[in-house]
């Protein structure tokens, strides 16, 4: 299904651009988990900002992804991804570890899987 997106959608550079900081940003989010429990984080300031700046990164990049695009790639949840990174940008002082845990290691996954099928897509 996602050939048929490509007969109709020219995906720009910049697009492309923030897809990829979309997924390198996620891809090194995991990363920072190997091997880590959800004590950890609470017990680890050091991964708590780690996961939280690569989250922002995420949300800003995909705040710049045009909403062409954006509705071209409907599995991913742009107003949920933007959502996040304004709550941790704004509400800093407030940060729910379980969110950041939940999100990082239920939802990441299926983020990296829906940009790589962009990506493959708007090439």
């Amino acid at each position: 299904m996602w050939w048929l997106l490509r007969l109709w959608f020219n995906m720009s550079d910049g697009d492309r651009e923030r897809l990829h900081h979309m997924l390198d940003a996620a891809i090194e989010a995991l990363s920072f988990l190997a091997g880590k429990t959800q004590d950890d984080l609470s017990q680890n300031r050091l991964l708590v900002l780690a996961l939280t700046r690569e989250l922002e990164i995420i949300g800003e990049a995909a705040s710049r992804v045009s909403a062409e695009c954006r509705a071209s790639f409907p599995g991913i949840p742009w107003p949920m991804v933007v959502g996040i990174r304004n709550r941790l940008i704004h509400v800093y002082f407030d940060v729910d570890l379980e969110i950041i845990w939940s999100t990082a290691t239920s939802d990441l996954p299926d983020l990296i899987r829906e940009l790589e099928r962009a990506l493959r897509a708007g090439s």
